[in-house]
């Protein structure tokens, strides 16, 4: 059997899981394969991907950085197992996997650790700590004005589980808590402390947004020029779901244009992030590499679950098998 394992940028798969402990032959790809969106067919050569993977019976995708649709999966004759870090993956046409007979398995996750990024980022922007971390290593002293968090409003778009803890972190520091999406009510915000408000509400009134859904048709560009407009120029935007929730070149110009403070953002368009990519020049946008799942737990976790998968398919009884809605 002969496994890849991909996406495994901090080179860290095979010291994380067992995977002496299965017979086979297994190969890290550290760099991505290919640009990708997970959820459209721009910034992906599937012929790479094609390349690459020829001849693995066994593929172990690190959560959506690449994707298989069905003209890549047609293409890997080989391909008997694919397991994808996390419960699901859009990335992955799980209909093309069942009609090809190849087996697509999931793993445990935590939310935790991108509730803890989304606040990583909150306070970095909201402090400059980027700005004045620098300024010390440089051998400087105090450059900006930070902003307070205590008696702010924290608005979330999206108040699932990963938003709703984010609202009770913020309620800890103070803030009063506010949110909106297509589906929520009054009584299931409540429940949370959080008080429902519509869209244009949570725009205009948000010191903090912070975005909390899953990208889907509906959500998919939400947050436009219109909604971008309508929040204060000193409002702080914070994206760690993913990127095609917001309308990126609104977003640039928004940033550009000073009419809202600062984005801080894990999640993009196409990642990785091209070099020449626009955001990268900005001042008020604070980004990190998608990190917002990428923490020694959870890896631990993705992999070793990756193990049992696999040992559990060599021996004929595959587990956390995905389905087709």
């Amino acid at each position: 059997m002969k496994i890849a394992i991909l996406d495994d940028y901090q080179g860290v798969a095979l010291s994380l899981a067992d995977w002496a402990s299965l017979d086979a032959e297994t190969t890290v790809f550290t760099e991505p394969l290919a640009g990708s969106d997970s959820d459209s067919d721009s910034g992906a050569d599937s012929g790479a991907v094609v390349r690459a993977l020829a001849g693995f019976d066994v593929i172990v995708a690190m959560r959506e950085r690449t994707r298989f649709p069905a003209e890549v999966l047609e293409q890997l004759g080989d391909l008997r197992l694919l397991v994808s870090t996390g419960p699901r993956n859009a990335a992955i046409d799980l209909a093309a996997a069942q009609r090809l007979g190849i087996t697509v398995c999931g793993t445990g996750y935590s939310a935790a650790p991108t509730v803890e990024l989304t606040w990583a980022l909150i306070l970095a922007a909201a402090r400059n700590l980027p700005e004045e971390a620098a300024s010390v290593r440089a051998g400087g002293w105090q450059l900006t004005l930070g902003a307070g968090l205590h008696g702010k409003t924290l608005g979330l778009l999206g108040l699932g589980r990963i938003g709703s803890t984010v609202a009770r972190i913020g309620q800890a520091f103070g803030m009063t808590t506010i949110a909106w999406s297509q589906n929520l009510t009054a009584e299931k915000a409540a429940e949370q402390g959080v008080r429902a408000v519509t869209k244009e509400e949570l725009f205009a009134d948000s010191d903090v947004l912070s975005i909390h859904l899953v990208l889907s048709r509906r959500s998919r560009g939400l947050v436009g020029a219109p909604e971008l407009a309508a929040m204060k120029n000193t409002a702080i935007l914070v994206n760690t779901s993913r990127g095609p929730i917001i309308d990126e070149p609104a977003l640039i110009e928004a940033l550009r244009e000073n009419r809202i403070g600062k984005a801080a953002l894990d999640v993009y368009d196409t990642e990785p992030l091209l070099a020449d990519h626009p955001l990268r020049a900005l001042p008020n946008a604070l980004l990190t590499p998608h990190i917002g799942y990428v923490a020694r737990e959870l890896y631990e976790t993705f992999y070793g679950d990756a193990v049992e998968d696999i040992a559990a398919f060599q021996a004929g009884s595959p587990i956390r098998v995905m389905a087709p809605a």
